[in-house]
């Protein structure tokens, strides 16, 4: 109870604030009807009136909870409209491209370890291609992926998922691949160990709480390209898809309410690698 009361306070102050702020954006509108109707209301008439638009500018808390249960319970999950349905679509690209980023990343961090002209000539290159903004890679891996006569959308979001998640795995696996000292290198050498053996037995063990670590990220990271990829790919299902909708149609509480769903998706994968995590230092003996 004592960790979780920091966390309540924190939670119901920014839910106080939310709803202030709600107050203070929503209530534009309702002035200006007011003033059409030549009518001068209170601020106590007002706040409830802010707290129940059809489409406003900021949704307070409880017509977003609303909207995302029923976007999640109040509908089939075959539904087009059900956030239960896209956020699968969009899961579905996450874990594509958070495989293809692992594997990328994970290649070239032994490729760099191995070989010094990988790390002087490689890494550099990977550092400067995450100053790139994804939204401007978006459409143009989806021109080229056109021009290759690549048909469909997953493809596309898998890359961009891909080119977001590598780069946290390749940094954090780089530096657990170099985290066993000289000493320890030598003592396998004198062992007769080869540079296979070496890896295997010293250099990968000693990687695992980095590489675990990285894929938290990763797999947020992937999960972000995901979504950012079914914005310029026309795409019209995923939790992208529904955000641009609700953009397009002046519908502020599908775009929140596929936000949140985002962000339950993202602590899902988050748990559900913490858990794997768990598992891999059980079966290698590792004490928590």
């Amino acid at each position: 109870m004592r960790r979780a009361a920091p966390v309540l306070v924190v939670l119901l102050g920014l839910i106080a604030l939310w709803y202030a702020a709600s107050v203070w954006m929503n209530a534009t509108w309702v002035y200006d009807q007011a003033a059409r109707a030549g009518e001068s209301p209170t601020l106590m008439e007002v706040i409830p009136q802010t707290m129940a638009q059809e489409r406003p500018l900021l949704p307070p808390p409880h017509q977003v909870a609303s909207r995302l249960w029923e976007g999640l319970a109040g509908q089939a999950i075959t539904s087009k409209r059900s956030l239960v349905y896209h956020g699968f679509v969009t899961f579905r690209g996450t874990m594509a491209g958070f495989a293809l980023g692992i594997v990328l990343g994970v290649g070239l961090a032994m490729a760099i370890v191995r070989f010094r002209v990988m790390d002087m000539s490689v890494m550099p290159w990977a550092i400067i291609s995450q100053t790139v903004p994804i939204v401007a890679i978006a459409p143009m891996i989806l021109v080229v992926s056109n021009q290759l006569g690549i048909q469909g959308r997953e493809v596309p979001k898998a890359i961009i998922a891909s080119y977001l998640s590598f780069f946290p795995v390749l940094v954090s696996m780089v530096k657990g691949l170099r985290a066993p000292d000289q000493m320890q290198l030598d003592l396998l050498k004198t062992w007769g160990a080869s540079e296979g053996q070496t890896f295997r037995k010293l250099r990968l063990p000693a990687s695992m709480p980095y590489f675990f670590a990285s894929l938290k990220v990763a797999v947020a990271a992937a999960l972000v390209g995901t979504i950012v990829g079914e914005l310029p790919t026309g795409a019209v299902e995923g939790l992208g898809a529904r955000m641009l909708l609700g953009s397009q149609y002046g519908e502020p509480l599908i775009t929140w309410a596929a936000l949140f769903a985002s962000a339950i998706l993202a602590g899902i994968l988050i748990l559900a690698v913490g858990l794997v995590e768990r598992l891999a230092n059980r079966r290698m003996g590792v004490r928590a």
